[in-house]
C-alpha cells in the first residue's frame, strides 16, 4: 500500500467513524447512512485505491469526466452517482449510466431522462433537487413547485423517485444548515402523505456539515474534501 492509498484509507475510516458517532448520538444506526465519496476532479486511481479498501459509492459532478472514469474503471462494480447540476443537453449521456441522478429539478429534464431510459430499457433512479433556501444562483426546484414535479415523475415509467436532495447555503458553523436539512425532511414526509408513496432517501450533508445532516435524517452524505483532500486547483 503506497502513501496515497494509506492516506485515502485512513481518511475514509475517519469519516466512517464520524458517521457512526453522529448516528449513535441521535439514536440511529450507522448502516442507515451511505457515504458517497465525491471524487470529482480527483484521478481514477484514487477511486481504485478506495475500491480496494472496500468502498463502492462514488459521486461525480461533470459528465465527461465521469464517463471517462467509468470507462477506465469498467471492470469494477462501482456504485456511481451523478450529483452535479445537469443540463438538458447532457441528459441522454447520463441516463442509464449511474445508479442514481441527484439533480433532477424540472419536468423538461425528467422527460428527457425518461425517454432515454426507455430507449435503453432501464429504470433510472433519481433524486429531486430542492432549493430549500430559494437561492437564485443554485439549481433546484422551488418548494411551491415540488408537488407538481413529484406528480409528473410518478407518471414516468422509466424513472423511479428514490429521494430528495438539497444543497443548503454555506455556513462557517454547520448549525446554520440545520433548518434547511430539517425542511427537506419535512418536505419528503409531506410528499409521502400527499401522494401515498415512500421516499426512502435524503441526500444531504457534505464534508463540513454531514453530522448535522445525519441528525436531521440524511440517508446519504456526499463527502469529498475530508476523504480526498482539496481538489486540484482549489
Amino acid at each position: 500500500m503506497n502513501n496515497r492509498e494509506t492516506e485515502l484509507t485512513e481518511n475514509l475510516d475517519e469519516v466512517k467513524a464520524e458517521v457512526a458517532d453522529a448516528a449513535f448520538r441521535c439514536g440511529r444506526k450507522a448502516d442507515e447512512i451511505k457515504i458517497c465519496a465525491v471524487s470529482k476532479l480527483h484521478p481514477a486511481s484514487d477511486i481504485e485505491m478506495l475500491y480496494r479498501a472496500g468502498h463502492r459509492c462514488f459521486g461525480e459532478s461533470y459528465v465527461q469526466e465521469a464517463l471517462a472514469k467509468q470507462e477506465e474503471l469498467s471492470g469494477l462494480d462501482i456504485d456511481w452517482h451523478f450529483i452535479g447540476g445537469l443540463q438538458s443537453k447532457k441528459a441522454r449521456q447520463v441516463a442509464g449510466m449511474f445508479s442514481a441522478i441527484h439533480s433532477v429539478d424540472s419536468s423538461k429534464l425528467a422527460g428527457l431522462l425518461n425517454r432515454r431510459a426507455a430507449e435503453l430499457g432501464v429504470v433510472q433512479n433519481i433524486f429531486i433537487q430542492v432549493n430549500t433556501a430559494g437561492e437564485e444562483q443554485k439549481s433546484g426546484v422551488g418548494e411551491e413547485s415540488l408537488p407538481a414535479l413529484v406528480e409528473e415523475l410518478l407518471g414516468l415509467e422509466n424513472l423511479k423517485l428514490v429521494g430528495l436532495m438539497a444543497l443548503p447555503p454555506f455556513f462557517d458553523d454547520p448549525e446554520g444548515a440545520r433548518p434547511y436539512f430539517a425542511r427537506l425532511r419535512m418536505l419528503a414526509e409531506g410528499m409521502e402523505k400527499l401522494f401515498d408513496i415512500r421516499i426512502p432517501e435524503l441526500s444531504m450533508g457534505m464534508t463540513g456539515d454531514f453530522r448535522v445532516a445525519i441528525e436531521e435524517g440524511s440517508t446519504m452524505v456526499r463527502v469529498g474534501t475530508k476523504i480526498f483532500g482539496r481538489r486540484p486547483g482549489y
